[in-house]
């Protein structure tokens, strides 16, 4: 398996070759209140070697902020379960990005929620496709019906027009590389969760039963993008103190299970 520090290694050496423009730092910090979620030392000989979460602050058409959904928590906790369960060293505290910040270049992995009114601005798509390229993964999350896929579909085919987003299949090493996961899991949120319980329903509106998840590829079959439609990854995550029954339920069997698995296959793949 490649190692953190040779991925990071990769990352440095492409953002050196390549122009990523002029853009000033836009690099946000998370808030000082951790809502309680534990947080641990890293070593400083290894700071530079360890695995960072970094969400990707976008533009909206229609509601502002919805990058910003499910923050600061999912963000904490998912770092916080990844350091804890797994044999990676991870970064406490994670990042938020601009697409235009040079600062990005020095990360193998994004993450972006709630895409259903992305927009792109004209200078975030050829530095997306630059930063996947050359070796970056984005996981795509949180967005439900056949609306909102039509919006991101548009949006991401401005960045690969020649690339078609395929179905993963569940025989696929993304739901097995770590957790051996028996479906493809649709995680809804607690609220519907909740209100559906006993039912089954964990679709958040009636053109979203089917969870899907797509993969764009590059020329050598590498995955570049994990698109996560149809299920809320990020609420297993953020709500996972709120209600046992969800935790168990979703949290603990669904949401971070593949979570893990995503970023272990974006790691050594």
């Amino acid at each position: 398996m490649r190692n953190a520090a040779r991925f990071l290694g990769l990352f440095l050496a492409a953002a050196c070759l390549m122009q990523v423009g002029h853009a000033q730092r836009r690099t946000m910090i998370m808030p000082a209140d951790r809502n309680g979620v534990p947080t641990w030392d890293v070593d400083p000989s290894f700071k530079d070697d360890v695995f960072t979460f970094v969400r990707v602050k976008y533009n909206s058409s229609g509601r502002w902020g919805r990058w910003a959904t499910d923050f600061p928590d999912s963000d904490l906790n998912f770092s916080y379960r990844l350091q804890q369960l797994t044999s990676l060293k991870v970064d406490p505290n994670g990042k938020i990005l601009e697409l235009t910040d040079p600062e990005l270049f020095r990360y193998p992995f994004l993450y972006m929620i709630e895409p259903g009114d992305l927009e792109f601005l004209p200078d975030e798509v050829p530095a997306l496709r630059r930063y996947l390229l050359n070796g970056g993964f984005l996981m795509v999350d949180d967005f439900w019906g056949e609306a909102e896929y039509a919006n991101f579909y548009m949006e991401i085919k401005k960045v690969f027009p020649d690339r078609e987003p395929i179905e993963l299949p569940l025989d696929h090493p993304i739901f097995h590389c770590v957790y051996d996961l028996k479906e493809k899991p649709q995680v809804p949120s607690i609220g519907v969760a909740q209100n559906g319980r006993g039912q089954g329903i964990t679709w958040e509106r009636p053109d979203a039963k089917d969870v899907h998840y797509k993969g764009i590829f590059d020329d050598k079959g590498r995955m570049m993008v994990i698109i996560c439609h149809n299920t809320d990854l990020g609420d297993g995550w953020e709500r996972e103190g709120e209600d046992p029954w969800y935790f168990r339920e979703f949290s603990e069997k669904k949401a971070y299970p593949l979570g893990i698995n995503i970023i272990f296959y974006a790691m050594t793949h």
